[in-house]
């Protein structure tokens, strides 16, 4: 069974930028999946941020993050990455990695089975 692990997570400045990443591990992650980054603020539904196919035939972003995050995939450290830029304090949240053996693009949360522990991102203003 797929294993994701998160790491990258911090804090930074409003602004700046970071970093996360998401190992897979316990399966191999193959051009059938769709990984995805999510993240969950204190008190709110967790938020679909962006999808990649592993095959990297076509990504997916929500608006309030499109133009700012980057997600991208590594095949030699089977990793999916989000490089974060401009960080605003309403940035502030848990991020998690997901993955689902499903070849299109989606955004539900429950789409995906696979779940990473999650990593936190704090933005400082």
């Amino acid at each position: 069974q797929l294993q994701l692990v998160e790491s990258g997570g911090g804090l930074v400045q409003a602004g700046g930028s970071l970093r996360l990443s998401c190992a897979g591990s316990g399966g191999r992650i193959g051009n059938w999946y769709t990984l995805a980054w999510f993240r969950q603020a204190p008190g709110k539904e967790r938020e679909f941020l962006a999808s990649i196919r592993w095959s990297g035939e076509s990504t997916d972003y929500a608006g309030s993050v499109k133009g700012r995050f980057t997600i991208s995939r590594d095949y030699a450290k089977h990793t999916v990455d989000l490089k974060m830029n401009s960080l605003k304090p309403e940035d502030t949240a848990i991020y998690y990695c997901a993955g689902a053996e499903i070849p299109v693009p989606v955004r539900g949360s429950k789409d995906y089975p696979y779940w990473g522990q999650g990593t936190q991102v704090t933005v400082s203003s």
